[in-house]
């Protein structure tokens, strides 16, 4: 299995003000592969999957190979993969 990105479904966001894309380029810029996990579900409610995961309904999750859920704020996320938290 590969580390996974859950993310929201607008992958053509590319900015700063959308949380999925900042630790999305962090995974790009550390070159980690990755698989995206898209979540169209408009409601929070409507993401049981992600909650079964994570035990929340926020996004960005990135899922480890080994299993390991990590889920904070983009900003933090970000800097634990720079910091090779996903490698």
């Amino acid at each position: 299995m590969a580390v996974k990105l859950h993310r929201c479904p607008f992958t053509f966001l590319h900015t700063d003000h959308d949380a999925c894309w900042k630790v999305q380029k962090a995974l790009d810029e550390q070159g980690v592969d990755y698989e995206i996990v898209k979540y169209w579900a408009p409601f929070r409610g409507q993401r049981k999957s992600l909650i079964e995961l994570s035990g929340q309904h926020l996004l960005p999750v990135i899922e480890l190979e080994d299993g390991t859920v990590i889920r904070a704020e983009s900003d933090v996320m970000a800097a634990q993969v720079r910091e090779g938290a996903a490698s």
